[in-house]
C-alpha cells in the first residue's frame, strides 16, 4: 500500500545526508520533461538549477532525452559537467542519449558505482529502466524507471522490475510510476517493498497527485523525505522533484 510520509515517522536533519556517510543516502526523483518549463520554454540550465537545489547524492531523471529521432539529451552532458557537482551514469545505449527510455542518473562525485543494466519494460508503448548497484552501507541496488500509462502495463512492468532485483537484498525503485490510484496497481511489489510517497508531485502549478514515488525494500529505513517546492522547480517542468533520505543496513562483520 502507498504510504505518504505524513503518515509515518519522520526524523527531521538540518542539512542533506552526504556520501560521507558510509551508509546513508539522499536519492531525488525528477520528471524533468525534457527541459521544457510551463512557460513552454526549454531551458537546460534551469533544470541543472532544480537538480542541484535538490541536494542528492544519487539523482534519477526521467524525460531526459527528446522523444524522436537519435534522443538528443535534453541535459547536455557539457551542462551536466560545467553546471553540477554531479556525474553521469553511463546508461545509454548509443554514444548520443544520456538516458535509456529517458531514464538517467547522476551521481554525487566521489559515489561508486559497481554496475549497470539496462532493462526493457513491456506495455505497449516503448518502456524502460536502469538498474545500478552502489558501495552504500552492505550495497544498494537503485532502480530508475518510467512506468507506462495504462495500469495493466505498469503492473506488468513492476512485475519484471520485481523479478529483476529478486536477488538483491537492498533495492529502491524510483521514478515516475504514473499511478493515480493510492492503494491499487502496486500488487506486483506487495511482497518485498514498501511504497512511499514525498507529497504530491503532479500537476507542478497545482500538485494534485503522489505520482513520483519510491519503492523501498524491507531492510532500508526512510529517515526523511519531501518535494521541492521552490520557484524554478514549479516553473521547470510539469512534475515537482522529490527526496528521500535513507539508511542501509551497514556492513556486518
Amino acid at each position: 500500500m502507498l504510504m505518504l510520509l505524513s503518515d509515518v515517522k519522520i526524523l527531521r536533519h538540518a542539512s542533506y545526508i552526504t556520501v560521507m556517510d558510509t551508509n546513508k543516502i539522499r536519492i531525488a526523483s525528477y520528471n524533468m520533461r525534457k527541459a521544457r518549463g510551463l512557460d513552454q520554454q526549454r531551458r537546460p540550465e534551469r533544470t541543472a538549477q532544480v537538480i542541484n537545489a535538490l541536494t542528492a547524492d544519487v539523482v534519477v531523471l526521467q524525460e531526459a532525452d527528446k522523444r524522436l529521432g537519435p534522443r538528443h539529451p535534453a541535459l547536455p552532458r557539457k551542462l551536466i559537467e560545467a553546471e553540477t557537482d554531479f556525474e553521469l551514469v553511463e546508461v545509454s545505449a548509443n554514444e548520443i542519449s544520456i538516458g535509456w527510455h529517458g531514464n538517467a542518473i547522476l551521481v554525487r562525485k566521489g559515489l561508486r558505482v559497481r554496475e549497470t543494466k539496462r532493462l526493457e519494460l513491456p506495455g505497449l508503448e516503448p518502456r524502460g529502466a536502469v538498474r545500478m548497484t552502489l558501495d552504500v552501507g552492505a550495497g544498494l541496488t537503485v532502480v530508475a524507471t518510467h512506468l507506462g500509462l495504462m495500469r495493466r502495463d505498469r503492473r506488468a512492468q513492476l512485475a519484471v522490475l520485481e523479478a529483476a532485483t529478486s536477488d538483491e537484498e537492498h533495492v529502491v525503485i524510483a521514478g515516475d510510476f504514473n499511478e493515480w490510484s493510492a492503494r491499487k496497481g502496486f500488487e506486483p511489489l506487495a511482497e518485498r517493498f514498501e511504497m512511499l510517497s514525498p507529497g504530491k508531485s503532479f500537476h507542478a502549478g497545482r500538485p494534485i497527485a503522489a505520482l513520483d514515488r519510491f519503492a523501498l525494500s524491507h531492510g532500508i529505513e526512510m529517515r526523511d523525505g519531501g518535494v521541492e517546492q521552490g520557484t524554478l522547480a514549479r516553473v521547470a517542468s510539469d512534475h515537482l522533484p522529490i527526496w528521500s533520505d535513507i539508511v542501509v543496513p551497514a556492513i556486518t562483520c
